[in-house]
């Protein structure tokens, strides 16, 4: 590739990895910024717009499905979205029972906001990668990224959304006095050890919303960047290498939902557990 292409291709991936971000810039103020230095100087507080609004969007859209489901059920001839809808219920409820040992009548619905939540956050990256970020160049906007869980910062919140009610139910379930026994005599059950317990136990609950949000980001930032690699091939490579690899990312996005809402469960149930 000749040195003046090697700089188009590495624009363009910077320009479509590159959030819409709101901040307070040394120079500018309060402003969107416009190159990604400038997001850069703008700090830990910095706000990625297009994140923040598409993860939005995506739970509106959660909220009007579920709830135009719900006016048009009828115990006849299902429609497809009442369908859909009910095989969605049944399954978090299928996998609550299985993984929740507890008795907790918050845990499902939240099973269920997350799994369809990041479903449809997800599911924006089959939309094709120029699509809207061309559309709202010619709007006046630099940047736009579409898919939320490309983002760390929105699957790191999730993740310590998750992290608090863990520590919340563990203190509420258990108690002070009984959580304290459990990170300091777990997994030895003898005082001298308590140090080394204290440590392994800390460190095991700190990396739950760590690996939760790690692992959903990572696996979206990576087929968000080969679909745009795929993007830089010639017209006819672009066919025949885009349309399999959305075909097997169907897969790896559903996939990434039921995960992280089976181990938010699972972290949950030993939340209730007492050792």
């Amino acid at each position: 590739m000749a040195a003046g292409n090697e700089v188009t291709a590495a624009s363009y991936i910077q320009h479509h990895l590159q959030n819409l971000t709101f901040g307070r810039h040394p120079e500018n103020g309060w402003s969107i910024a416009h190159s990604a230095e400038e997001a850069r100087e703008m700090g830990f507080w910095a706000i990625h717009l297009d994140t923040m609004g598409w993860s939005i969007a995506m739970g509106l859209l959660f909220i009007w499905l579920f709830r135009k489901a719900g006016k048009i059920a009828t115990t006849g001839v299902p429609g497809g979205l009442q369908n859909a809808v009910e095989m969605v219920i049944e399954f978090i409820e299928g996998l609550v029972r299985s993984a929740f040992h507890g008795k907790n009548p918050i845990i499902a619905p939240l099973a269920l906001t997350l799994f369809v939540w990041i479903l449809l956050m997800n599911t924006l990256k089959i939309i094709p990668v120029d699509y809207f970020p061309e559309l709202f160049i010619r709007l006046g906007v630099d940047y736009m990224k579409i898919v939320p869980t490309t983002d760390v910062n929105a699957t790191l919140g999730m993740a310590l959304g998750v992290f608090l009610l863990i520590l919340y139910y563990s203190f509420k379930v258990k108690g002070v006095g009984g959580f304290a026994r459990e990170l300091s005599l777990t997994p030895f059950n003898h005082w001298l050890l308590i140090p080394f317990n204290l440590v392994l136990e800390i460190v095991s609950l700190v990396v739950k919303p760590f690996s939760l949000a790690m692992r959903l980001f990572g696996n979206m930032f990576a087929g968000e960047v080969i679909f745009i690699l795929i993007a830089l091939l010639p017209f006819w490579a672009i066919w025949l290498l885009d349309v399999p690899w959305a075909i097997f990312h169907i897969l790896v996005i559903t996939l990434q939902a039921f995960i992280f809402t089976m181990l938010t469960v699972v972290y949950l149930s030993a939340a209730h557990e007492h050792h």
